[in-house]
């Protein structure tokens, strides 16, 4: 009984990685598109978001299932924080159809003309996101914890892109539907920046049953702090 528990929870974690795969897939098409300001693109972005929802559903109900079964504290928490990383993978496919959304309508219109360091954003959310990941996938919570102040940093590079937009709107008024635009795409990163922080919380909280999402700990960390210890 035993070993076939074993058996449910490595198909639970190939089930998640899956539509991890797919949804870093789905960001990194959704970038392409924005950026080369293709529509077909942008529609398969849209039309795949279905496929990440389905997921989410059938990995929650395999994982309720197996609440049931499990026999240690370790396998409840496991469970846990797959049911929480699959509800942050559905969220940055949500992410993804949004920006996905916004390229379409902006490829429709004259490209603006303003530099935006989106590429940048958008490799460092990806790399973000790629990384919470890895942690996971092999039990990392030190490489979890890294991602962290990285977070922060995303946080300030959205706040420059926001100012830059902002600014421009304010000279160029025939801009400001694009800008806008732009706008929800330079949130979405850094939102999906924050969903991949959510999953290293959470390989925190597999690994060292620490849950850091509401506390001080993770407030005070930063690259320097983490290699000190």
């Amino acid at each position: 009984m035993e070993h076939l528990f074993e058996i449910s929870v490595q198909n639970l974690r190939e089930k998640i990685m899956l539509m991890a795969s797919q949804a870093g897939v789905a960001v990194n098409l959704a970038m392409q598109a924005t950026i080369h300001r293709d529509c077909d693109l942008a529609l398969q972005v849209k039309r795949d978001d279905a496929l990440i929802d389905q997921q989410e559903v059938a990995i929650d109900e395999f994982a309720i299932h197996l609440l049931t079964q499990a026999p240690l504290a370790a396998d409840l928490r496991f469970i846990t924080a797959a049911l929480r990383i699959t509800q942050n993978l559905e969220r940055v496919g949500d992410e993804a159809a949004k920006i996905a959304k916004r390229a379409f309508e902006l490829a429709q219109e004259p490209a603006l003309n303003l530099r935006l360091d989106f590429l940048v954003m958008a490799t460092d959310t990806l790399s973000m996101f790629n990384d919470a990941l890895d942690a996971f996938v092999h039990g990392d919570p030190a490489a979890a914890r890294l991602l962290i102040p990285r977070d922060r940093q995303l946080d300030e590079r959205y706040r420059q892109m926001e100012a830059s937009l902002v600014r421009h709107m304010t000279q160029h008024s025939k801009d400001i539907v694009s800008c806008l635009r732009w706008l929800v795409v330079a949130k979405s990163l850094e939102r999906i920046g924050d969903h991949a922080t959510n999953i290293a919380e959470d390989v925190v909280f597999l690994w060292e049953a620490q849950d850091i999402r509401h506390s001080g700990i993770k407030n005070q960390l930063t690259p320097a702090s983490i290699s000190a210890v």
